[in-house]
């Protein structure tokens, strides 16, 4: 893999970050439509869109994935079960909480997951960094935290919390399986359609049961559309680029800009507060960013040597 690929996969999977942190707020204009309507419809619609452009790779590829049906299979459910969770958290905890805890869980979760599987050290360079991330996530929560007042509140953001830790799970784990099918040959178009495909088959009967509030009225429909094409279907075409390029440990710690995107997006459109330690966070994994992906040799003698 070249220093040029590994950028690209980066620029790409930051891309996706940036798309995916305006989920939140973007579902804040469609109060009335259940967090699993909106997540049915975003990754659901999204996932058919996947499939439906890899469709003649797809096709050409069916012996190749019946073998790999197991890791299929496994990266389908998840993709199925991660959009309900972080919208439900979402919508239980916040939109700051709620990205925070599911974005910035994925990569303890991814590196555990490499580290049991596939038996892969993690560099210390990355655990600088991803402690950084994550204590940057954890100033945010905290900071939000503080704003909820009243044992009912603090019972729904809880919730929502262990919402966002099956989100972050899920997310970990149909990251980690779509990056094994293409380390076994599988072309990232081909292993992430076939993957989103399917979870977004398993998704449609969600989306049947619950989402007529999506046809209530042009403003619902116009969330589930952009839901669908931006965030969903265009977010992770960049996003399965980028993962055939790095790491999902890196992957999975740079899209620890997503919930930065978010906070800022909550602010400045939803209007939740976000205190000062809050911001302190922000900075936190954006430092976290420059250290996971900023060139060897741009860095300081110091932190090269641990990398």
């Amino acid at each position: 893999m070249t220093a040029q690929n590994q950028t690209a996969g980066i620029l790409a999977i930051l891309f996706a970050s940036v798309v995916w942190g305006t989920t939140g707020t973007a579902a804040t204009f469609a109060p009335d439509v259940s967090a699993a309507a909106i997540g049915a419809a975003a990754m659901g619609v999204g996932g058919l869109l996947q499939a439906l452009l890899a469709a003649r790779r797809i096709a050409g590829a069916t012996a190749q994935l019946w073998q790999q049906k197991g890791l299929l299979l496994l990266g389908g459910v998840s993709v199925m079960i991660y959009p309900l969770a972080f919208y439900g958290s979402m919508r239980m905890a916040g939109v700051t909480i709620g990205t925070v805890i599911t974005i910035g869980s994925a990569p303890l979760l991814s590196a555990l997951i490499e580290y049991l599987a596939d038996r892969t050290g993690l560099s210390g360079r990355w655990m600088a960094g991803a402690a950084m991330g994550l204590t940057g996530m954890a100033l945010i929560c905290i900071a939000e935290g503080a704003g909820h007042q009243g044992g009912g509140d603090t019972l729904t953001v809880m919730i929502g919390v262990g919402l966002g830790l099956l989100g972050g799970l899920t997310y970990a784990v149909y990251s980690w399986t779509a990056r094994g099918m293409m380390l076994r040959g599988t072309p990232s178009g081909v292993a992430m359609g076939a993957t989103f495909g399917l979870g977004g088959l398993l998704l449609m009967p969600v989306l049947v049961m619950s989402g007529g509030p999506l046809l209530a009225s042009w403003g619902n429909a116009a969330v589930g559309i952009y839901m669908a094409v931006v965030p969903m279907f265009l977010g992770y075409i960049c996003f399965g680029y980028g993962l055939a390029r790095v790491p999902v440990s890196m992957a999975t710690t740079l899209t620890l800009l997503e919930p930065v995107v978010a906070a800022v997006f909550a602010v400045l459109i939803v209007g939740e507060r976000l205190p000062i330690l809050g911001w302190v966070g922000v900075v936190l994994v954006t430092l976290c960013l420059v250290v996971i992906t900023l060139p060897l040799h741009l860095l300081p003698r110091r932190r090269r040597a641990v990398a």
